[in-house]
């Protein structure tokens, strides 16, 4: 079959941004929601219909093909050309599943959501721009390519962070995802630049060919004791990181809150942060095969210390989008952590199939329990657990909505997550204990600050509030049901049989006993939440007096906002830019400015010689022919 139609997918919603973008004074909002949602819808339908043929038609002798598709763009060699293009494969197929799925949950979402905002069509555009980011992201062909869309997301998200940009914490925000995201871009880059110097090509298909040139040329190149190829990919992971929001680049994600609700559930639950897993994933065998898979232990020990620091600090915040922000960032190290202790080979690839599936799972509870978490917002007009409490009675479909999110995100036995994590929890047994260990501290940690925001929005105390709060409109509540379906249905997809880390289909098992280790800790933590928080007790307060300064420090999220402000304030701008300030004025400028003043004073002094008028110039010519007559007279005497 031939997938070149695929190119539709991302080509809608970058129509749909042009039209709503250039006519967005124009287009009437009624109108440009629904625009926007049906745009979102056929691509959904495209991507719906690729995977149903792909997986179908697209296995040759029990291995999936690739299908590329590319025009070269920009060629600096015979060799060294960039194209533009889309690749098909089982990873790619997934990912554009995972994407117009949930921008398409958003787009109905937002319809009700956003309704009324002054810059609603705007922001239906700058919904559909990310949309084309990301959808060009996942299908790109090569390394160049792929840093193309990888930084027009960061401009997407940028826009959608920022979008109330009459307020200066949204502004910071904004500013704060970008320039963080930056530095780890600027990682992103020179790897390509490495691989490409070295490689001579961009390429995936020819970068992860396990027997091809490639391997063997970088071998003998190295820089201080690694091969160039294992800088190049640590390099280049430092850009995942940053766009997954990894240790030490995860500061910027806790205040992309600040943006509405449905772009929270869109960009940073579901896609955008899960743009480094996927970076890692397209690069998987070149991770895998050189130097015995050095740089992937670094990827793995990064997801799980990312992991479990999440996890501790998203058990004080009170915000409940800041609890979920950084159990966003506790589930992507959990993604990183899978793909780090994977094999290459059949069932030995474990773990890279266990990343995807619970990079598909996670989309839809996450997403689900941003989006329900609007609801609440919407209605009560509140970040904050203290100003929630008893919201069942009021809001019957948030509440079992959000319930199903919570239960699955904890691993609970028949729920979406309690599948996909205890593949990753089997994968990182059979690698590394103390991962394994560390994974499943986590799996109990993330039962009982899921189960705290529950507890505190739904039960908890029986709040008195200034308007009787009410269910949100169907616009909002029918996404939400959908999402709730796949937070359930989604785990038993055989995800083994449709990706793979070799392409091959393998048969995966549920190891029980592991599994029963890993949904015990998990009920704990849920009966733990149950006794601190169903009802309003002064226990919570007794236990984190108790913590002290571990509670203080994991509630100031291990003060790494500080250290990175002491360190640009104090360090980069008072030790280094002032001194360089100073020497720039004083010495640089001083400099400039006194040649400038010794050429006008110079120019003062001599700009008489031609003052225009004919009486001083014949007294020069009268005086120098009579200097000139007495010189030759005095000489020829």
């Amino acid at each position: 079959m031939n997938y070149s139609y695929v190119i539709a997918i991302p080509l809608i919603p970058l129509a749909l941004f042009l039209l709503l973008g250039l006519f967005s004074k124009k287009i009437p909002p009624s109108i440009s929601g629904w625009i926007g949602s049906l745009g979102l819808g056929t691509s959904f339908a495209l991507s719906l219909y690729t995977a149903y043929h792909y997986y179908i038609e697209a296995k040759v002798n029990g291995i999936y093909q690739t299908f590329v598709y590319k025009q070269t763009w920009l060629a600096f060699s015979d060799k060294l050309h960039i194209d533009m293009g889309v690749l098909i494969d089982p990873i790619s197929v997934m990912m554009l599943i995972v994407v117009t799925t949930i921008s398409f949950m958003v787009h109905l979402y937002s319809r009700g959501y956003m309704k009324g905002d002054d810059g609603y069509t705007r922001f239906f555009a700058y919904l559909a721009l990310f949309s084309f980011s990301m959808l060009g992201l996942v299908l790109a062909t090569n390394l160049f390519q792929i840093y193309i869309f990888w930084e027009l997301v960061g401009a997407s998200s940028f826009l959608l962070i920022g979008y109330y940009y009459t307020k200066p914490s949204a502004v910071a925000a904004a500013k704060k995802a970008f320039i963080v995201t930056r530095f780890a871009d600027l990682g992103f880059l020179i790897g390509i630049l490495v691989v490409s110097y070295y490689s001579g090509t961009f390429d995936f298909s020819e970068l992860n060919n396990p027997e091809g040139f490639m391997i063997s040329n970088w071998a003998s190149t190295s820089f201080m004791g690694l091969s160039v190829f294992t800088w190049g990919l640590l390099l280049i992971f430092m850009g995942g990181a940053g766009k997954s929001a990894m240790l030490p680049f995860h500061i910027w994600l806790p205040d992309a809150m600040e943006g509405p609700t449905p772009v929270s559930a869109l960009i940073h639950a579901a896609t955008m942060v899960v743009a480094g897993v996927y970076l890692v994933a397209r690069l998987f065998p070149a991770f895998y095969f050189v130097e015995d898979g050095f740089a992937l232990t670094i990827v793995a020990y990064v997801g799980a210390i990312s992991s479990l620091f999440a996890a501790i600090i998203a058990l004080t915040q009170n915000d409940i989008k800041r609890v979920l922000a950084f159990s966003t960032m506790s589930q992507i190290g959990y993604m990183m952590l899978a793909l780090g202790v994977s094999k290459y080979d059949g069932h030995e690839g474990l773990g890279f199939m266990a990343s995807m599936f619970h990079l598909f799972t996670h989309a839809m509870f996450k997403a689900l329990l941003f989006l329900a978490a609007g609801s609440v917002i919407h209605a009560i007009h509140s970040n904050y657990l203290k100003d929630m409490g008893g919201l069942r009675k009021y809001m019957p479909v948030t509440h079992i909505t959000f319930l199903i999110a919570a239960l699955s995100i904890s691993g609970v036995p028949g729920f979406a997550g309690f599948f996909s994590k205890d593949e990753i929890l089997a994968a990182a047994y059979e690698h590394d204990m103390l991962i394994y260990i560390s994974s499943v501290a986590v799996a109990g940690l993330t039962a009982l600050y899921m189960f705290r925001l529950y507890f505190g929005i739904f039960w908890g105390k029986d709040t008195q509030y200034e308007h009787i709060p009410h269910e949100s409109p169907w616009s909002m509540t029918l996404p939400m049901l959908f999402l709730a379906v796949m937070s359930v249905v989604g785990g038993y997809i055989h995800f083994s049989e449709f990706v793979s880390a070799d392409h091959i289909p393998f048969e995966a098992h549920l190891n029980y006993s592991l599994a029963a280790i890993a949904s015990g800790v998990g009920i704990l933590g849920i009966i733990i939440a149950y006794i601190l928080y169903k009802k309003e007790t002064n226990l919570p307060d007794k236990i984190s007096n108790t913590f002290g300064v571990t509670y203080k420090w994991a509630y100031h999220k291990f003060y790494f906002d500080e250290i990175y402000l002491f360190v640009t304030k104090r360090i980069i701008f008072g030790l280094v830019a002032a001194p360089m300030a100073w020497f720039d004025k004083y010495v640089v400028d001083a400099t400039m400015v006194s040649i400038g003043n010794m050429t006008v004073s110079f120019s003062n002094k001599i700009k008489g010689l031609q003052s225009g008028k004919f009486q001083d110039y014949a007294m020069a010519f009268i005086s120098g022919g009579v200097i000139l007559a007495i010189v030759i007279f005095y000489l020829w005497l």
